[in-house]
């Protein structure tokens, strides 16, 4: 058929034209629909077949959303068929929403999962999904706190990176004991939010060596019963309120250092010999005062005593002029005198003799 003869036709019967328009239309939607079909199925079809076939029941349309929501499919089927193949069922609250929540909250769903399927294998250990995720998203190493509640950690106290090899402590005798000891602790999973960590168990445990040496009567019994040392700090529940739990404390090694007491001993009487010194140095400047003192109430009372003899003659003078003294009585008094000073000089050559 010619080609004006068709638009011949289809002007002369437009309903037809528009079925046409109407075919092609759906056949290049149905055409669009396929391409995104395939290409969708071509990216999940993989996930989707692991979720059907290991019973992780996540859909194709489940797998959509994720993606919409800037979740890694990849991630939650993986870590959701290990769950399930391990016996974790969604009864534990471990749902695929729930997993999607923890990835979008900045959580490791993967250590997530194998943390709890490590705490399920030990059957010694009852971890949550719950209390897992929290764990996580505090900052703490879930499978890393579920291996150190299967195997226990040992810890050096003080530790190696201490400026101080030894614990340093005395005893009532006045003996230095220098101890070295080695703490195993294993995770406490209910504690490990806002519990306090490593550090603060060495420090506790430090404080309690210390502790039960200087309470210890003498240095010689704590060499002879190290472990009454570990069981005076085990006694104290130095875990409490902490991420850890303390299974032992082990005594590795006690030197004898230096005796504190001859020493502290040594300095006090040191210490009481300078008091002493400055205390008779002090009585010593006191006395030099007053010997000083007495010199100058000498020199004052010789002053007096020469002021005086010099109002003698005055005195005599007057009373010559008075009337009151004779010549007579004057030569009188000066042979009275002279006789007194004769008298002083030959007791005094007596006196050498």
């Amino acid at each position: 058929m010619l080609p004006g003869v068709v638009g011949s036709q289809l002007l002369t019967n437009p309903i037809g034209a528009m079925s046409a328009q109407l075919l092609l239309i759906l056949g290049f939607a149905v055409i669009v629909v396929g391409i995104v079909f395939i290409a969708v199925m071509w990216r999940y079809a993989r996930l989707w077949i692991q979720s059907v076939s290991t019973g992780a029941r996540i859909g194709i349309f489940d797998l959509l959303r994720m993606t919409f929501r800037k979740v890694n499919p990849t991630v939650i089927v993986r870590s959701k068929i290990m769950a399930v193949k391990a016996g974790i069922d969604e009864d534990e609250g471990l749902t695929t929403k729930a997993l999607e929540a923890h990835y979008l909250a900045g959580g490791n769903v993967p250590l997530i999962i194998r943390s709890m399927i490590a705490a399920r294998k030990a059957k010694i250990i009852d971890l949550s999904f719950k209390q897992a995720t929290a764990i996580d998203l505090a900052g703490r190493n879930v499978l890393e706190a579920v291996q150190t509640s299967v195997y226990p950690r040992v810890i050096d106290c003080p530790s190696r990176e201490s400026k101080r090899p030894t614990l340093d402590a005395v005893a009532k005798d006045g003996i230095q004991l220098k101890v070295r000891a080695r703490v195993t602790v294993r995770a406490n999973l209910k504690q490990l939010v806002g519990g306090a960590t490593e550090e603060t168990v060495i420090a506790r445990v430090g404080e309690g060596i210390v502790s039960a040496i200087g309470s210890s009567k003498t240095h010689a019994h704590v060499l002879e019963n190290p472990d009454t040392i570990s069981t005076a700090v085990l006694a104290r529940k130095l875990d409490s309120q902490t991420a850890f739990e303390i299974v032992s404390i082990d005594i590795a090694d006690i030197d004898v250092g230096d005796n504190i007491g001859a020493r502290l001993q040594a300095d006090q009487a040191e210490a009481d010999t300078r008091v002493a010194r400055a205390q008779a140095e002090g009585r010593r400047a006191m006395a030099v005062s007053e010997e000083q003192e007495s010199f100058a109430k000498m020199e004052e009372n010789r002053g007096l005593l020469v002021e005086a003899e010099a109002e003698v003659p005055r005195a005599m003078a007057e009373a010559f002029r008075s009337g009151k003294l004779g010549i007579l009585d004057y030569y009188k008094m000066k042979n009275v005198q002279a006789d007194t000073d004769m008298r002083d000089s030959i007791a005094n050559v007596g006196g050498r003799e």
